[in-house]
């Protein structure tokens, strides 16, 4: 054996004498001891060799390692300021079993102010011998360096690279340090009608001078105010005070966070917050004090065209008695419904009919109540009047934001529009646009100006920016202006987007700049300091500071969050187990505490209160068996409930390639894997991730996933830069005495964004399970789909099944479909709107990756698709806006009904050729309209079957209505109207 994989077994006695064995260079007299420098710190690679990355070579594990997928290489380690340099030293497992071999490197550095790398010790030939020096190299070195790089080129026993630990001695370079100390507020007990203070004091306790910067504030996980700090020099304080202004009452963690972009370079990055031992807690003021607690609808689910009317539950939290009369006001799209408040006692609710009704209208849309509509009461607290919610009609998710496209705005910039065929993967801004359009800011001054129709305080803005020089993705700022007043820098950021190759696979795209680039997009989002009414004109603009070479604005919403909900009765909180908000630090253990001690039945509920949460290992049951990062054991009888997916967000830093130690490196370091009986509800998930599967196989790991089995249920959670949202299903060889495929399981009110590959896949024998009223957004594969595959425990028996996706709004899928179904039989897509597919069906029926067969009957009914279809594998195959592509195998049973299929890029509806039979296909009050390239429907020469058309209306197609190509065996009766076949 040239070159072997080890295990933790593998380590006996040697292992300790080895690392005894093993000494540093002698030091100077009088100098200052050198320490390792690159313990802790962040290692990346230029590729990594299946299971091995980067991240294992700084894990103080010899057991694990780094190995590099080919030669030449590099292993970088990233010190995070400069150091003066002694030496590197390089390990390998001291376990005999691993051979004498000799690896051809040479170490350079970079300083925290330069641009490249320069040799250190050049390129030599350096024997690792189990024997002789415990496989273990150290390499003396001089110099000053804040990145240190071992550049590879042979190993005599490996194909790559290979390195256990990689060490980096030497001593801190004269630097800053800033901290935050002694915070504290004015005044010290405030109530909800006081302006409030926080002081602190900022210190520079480095060995050199800091440069201006400036601070923040954070209460509760909001950043709610700043202030500038000037230059310091080392040893200097100066004093922070920042104006927070009125603050409902409630308890506020406070933290402040010195130089909050990182512009200062720092001996120390990570001791930059601090968050006060006790919290800031807000009394309730004397008097009155009006809120919303709910909104009910009659008919609650009415169908498009019915008359709705409204009840709202008006609730009186303060400690004065409101008058009667009063006004309640609800809006619903361009509606104005008012009615009269009987009086309301101090802590009482009440109900208030509104006179009027609203015609329901296709997709729903959302109320917004508001009591004393017309500020006639003099209240404690005049912010929290209002509340919002969604009403599900027709097509389409309900979703609680307006969406304003920039093209529709006033803007004054470069309107972007997409070619006729909308082509795809050659850095083409408009085809990845919503509407195929958007507009590019190129110089100071331009901008975009939405005019608000519905009451708003946060904004999600999708848009572009140029990605760095070298790959890896910039942050720049944006200023959004309110009536024309300044209100805050947007932080942007092209860390997730900017994917480069000319392959159609995914896994073949890389984050290294050079030809073609595609997933241009990604989006920010923050919530405001106040509540902007309707009619408000949102302004984003290029000014001075924000120096992205350009930007391009596609679109934003404009959303009422309401305030973070209260600890429910029987929820511990996650910060019982040692959970901190918003400080930066790993809060995974404490998370994982919680969850098991549910789990245990110790506790009744999981709280995950407001704030910011870094999670870098995924949530799971400990293994056994103990398989290490294969582990595979998901949560079972588990709730965990937020205070709001804009509130309680979980988040990463590391990209699961480099996390180490993960317990699967397809899944990913954050997220929960789930195997039966999981309520999750009311947080956001955001990933690291930053590609797919190329460079070196690198994943971007998956936000839910598991097992799933029944009695789990997900709602209102957001998910953004995961490979993908949730992947419910395993393969059956995977533990098979845990075998528990998904039965029944609901997803509502999801909002999945920016993902590398799928939105939600039902998996490995999924049945009776729903997605519902969910928003989708630049998924990089299907945004649903289900995927009746072969992995499971009987394949007579573990079919995907009775499956629904319903409600759902689907939009700029940028790989691969809205929604498919591989296989199975009685599944339903109804009711949803598709919109801006970059090359691939709104809708595709396929049984391609090898699925067991389609049987019994699959529904495609009152479907909305908008500028769907598209041109892939190698722009050779042009897809339909439905599609049905029989691989072999057949697909029988389909209804296509009560369904508008608009603007496509090439067919309407497309019978594919594949080998396998589409019979008895039934298409019934089906409207399309305008197919671009192609026909309203297309049989293509190959496709075998028939399809019956009733009521079925085609219009504006370049290649004819109904076209059959020569040689194909599919038949359609019946005509649409107004048009004949062509053949």
């Amino acid at each position: 054996m040239r070159w072997k994989r080890l295990t933790q077994r593998s380590i006996t006695g040697l292992l300790i004498a080895g690392l005894a064995s093993v000494g540093l260079l002698p030091v100077q007299a009088g100098a200052a001891e050198p320490t390792d420098l690159a313990r802790g710190k962040s290692v990346t690679a230029s590729g990594s060799h299946g299971g091995y990355p980067a991240a294992n070579a700084n894990d103080g594990q010899v057991n694990t390692y780094w190995e590099s997928n080919g030669h030449p290489a590099t292993l970088t380690v990233k010190l995070g300021a400069d150091a003066d340099l002694h030496s590197v030293v390089v390990k390998l497992n001291p376990d005999p079993v691993w051979a004498t071999r000799t690896q051809e490197f040479q170490v350079l550095g970079r300083t925290q102010s330069g641009t490249g790398f320069t040799s250190l010790k050049a390129r030599a030939g350096h024997v690792f011998n189990p024997a002789t020096n415990a496989n273990t190299v150290t390499v003396p070195v001089s110099g000053r360096a804040a990145d240190v790089q071992l550049q590879f080129f042979s190993n005599t026993e490996a194909p790559g690279a290979q390195v256990a630990e990689i060490q980096v001695f030497g001593t801190p370079a004269p630097n800053p340090d800033l901290t935050v100390s002694a915070l504290s507020w004015t005044p010290s007990a405030p109530s909800e009608t006081d302006d409030i203070t926080v002081q602190g004091t900022v210190r520079n306790g480095g060995t050199a001078p800091s440069p201006a910067t400036t601070v923040n504030v954070i209460l509760g996980g909001v950043v709610v105010g700043s202030a500038p700090v000037g230059p310091l020099a080392a040893g200097a304080s100066a004093p922070l005070s920042v104006a927070v202004g009125k603050r409902p009452q409630g308890s506020y963690t406070v933290s402040a966070l010195v130089d909050p972009t990182d512009t200062v370079v720092e001996s120390d990055e990570t001791n930059n917050s601090r968050t006060t031992a006790s919290p800031l807690v807000v009394g309730q003021s004397p008097g009155p004090d009006l809120e919303v607690r709910s909104i009910t609808s009659s008919p609650a689910n009415p169908a498009v065209g019915a008359a709705v009317s409204f009840t709202v539950a008006v609730h009186n939290r303060g400690t004065g008695a409101v008058s009667a009369g009063t006004v309640t006001r609800l809006t619903v799209g361009s509606t104005t419904l008012n009615g009269t408040t009987p009086a309301i006692p101090a802590g009482t609710t009440v109900n208030v009919t509104l006179g009027g009704s609203w015609t329901a209208t296709s997709g729903g849309a959302t109320l917004t109540a508001t009591a004393d509509a017309t500020d006639l009461v003099a209240e404690t607290n005049e912010n929290n009047n209002t509340f919002a919610r969604s009403i599900v009609v027709g097509r389409g998710a309900a979703v609680p934001y307006t969406e304003y496209e920039a093209e529709d705005a006033t803007y004054r910039g470069t309107l972007l529009v997409a070619d006729a065929e909308r082509t795809f993967g050659h850095t083409n801004f408009a085809t990845e646009s919503s509407g195929r359009k958007s507009v590019r800011l190129n110089s100071n001054g331009e901008y975009v100006e939405f005019t608000s129709i519905n009451a708003s305080n946060s904004v999600v803005v999708r848009n572009s920016i140029p990605d760095a020089p070298g790959g890896g993705g910039r942050e720049a700022t944006i200023s959004l202006y309110a009536d024309g007043q300044f209100v805050r820098k947007l932080d942007l950021s092209s860390k997730h987007s900017w994917l480069y190759g000319n392959t159609d696979d995914p896994e073949g795209l890389t984050n290294r700049p050079g030809g073609d680039a595609r997933r241009l997009f990604d989006e920010a989002h923050a919530l405001l300091d106040r509540t902007y009414p309707a009619g408000t004109k949102f302004r984003l603009q290029r000014d001075t500071g924000d120096d992205a070479a350009f930007y391009v604005i596609d679109l934003i919403d404009l959303e009422q969050v309401a305030p973070p909900s209260s600890q429910p009765a029987g929820c511990v909180s996650i910060t019982t187990y040692g959970a901190v908000a918003n400080d930066g630090i790993d809060d995974t253990a404490a998370i994982q505490r919680a969850v098991t001690a549910n789990q245990n039945g110790e506790i009744d509920c999981v709280w995950i209160p407001a704030g910011q949460w870094r999670q870098e290992q995924k949530i799971l049951t400990d293994d056994p068996l103990d398989r290490g990062q294969w582990n595979q054991v998901g949560i079972r009888d588990v709730t965990i409930r937020g205070a709001g997916m804009w509130h309680s967000q979980l988040y990463a830093l590391t990209p699961p390639h480099e996390a180490g130690g993960i317990n699967h490196p397809h899944e990913g370091n954050f997220g929960f894997d789930i195997d039966d009986n999981t309520q999750i509800s009311d947080i956001a998930i955001f990933g690291s991730g930053t590609i797919r599967g190329g460079d070196g196989n690198h994943e971007g790991g998956v936000a839910l996933n598991g097992r799933f089995g029944k009695g789990t249920k997900v709602s209102n959670v957001w998910i953004e830069h995961a490979n993908v949202g949730v992947w419910a299903g395993r393969d059956y060889t995977n533990i098979p005495e845990l075998w528990n495929p998904g039965d029944g399981i609901e997803f509502t009110g999801m909002r999945i964004r920016n993902t590398y590959a799928d939105g939600i896949n039902f998996a490995n024998g999924t049945r009776n399970s729903t997605v519902y009223n969910s928003s989708f957004r630049n998924t990089g594969d299907d945004a649903l789909a289900v995927w009746s595959s072969k992995y499971v425990k009987d394949q007579s028996v573990d079919i995907g099944h009775d499956n629904s996706f319903r409600n759902n709004t689907i939009q700029l899928p940028w790989r691969a479909n809205g929604i498919a179904v591989y296989g199975g039989h009685g599944n339903k897509i109804e009711n949803n709107i598709i919109a801006d597919t970059m090359n691939y069906p709104a809708i595709m029926l396929a049984t391609d990756h090898d699925p067991l067969p389609f049987s019994g009957q699959t529904l495609i009914a009152n479907n909305a698709l908008h500028r769907t279809g598209g041109a892939f594998w190698n722009e050779d195959q042009e897809f339909g806006a439905i599609t049905l592509f029989p691989q072999n195998l057949p697909i029988p049973g389909v209804t296509i009904r009560d369904t508008d299929i608009l603007d496509s890029t090439y067919d309407g509806i497309q019978f594919k050729t594949g080998g396998g039979l589409m019979p008895d296909v039934k298409i019934q009050n089906v409207r399309i309209d305008k197919s671009n390239n192609g026909s309203g429907i297309l049989a293509m020469g190959g496709a075998r079957g028939n399809a019956t058309l009733t009521n079925v209306t085609i219009t504006d197609s370049r290649d004819g209505h109904v076209l059959i190509e020569p040689g194909s065996q599919f038949t359609i009766s019946g005509a649409p109207s107004s048009t004949r076949a062509k053949r």
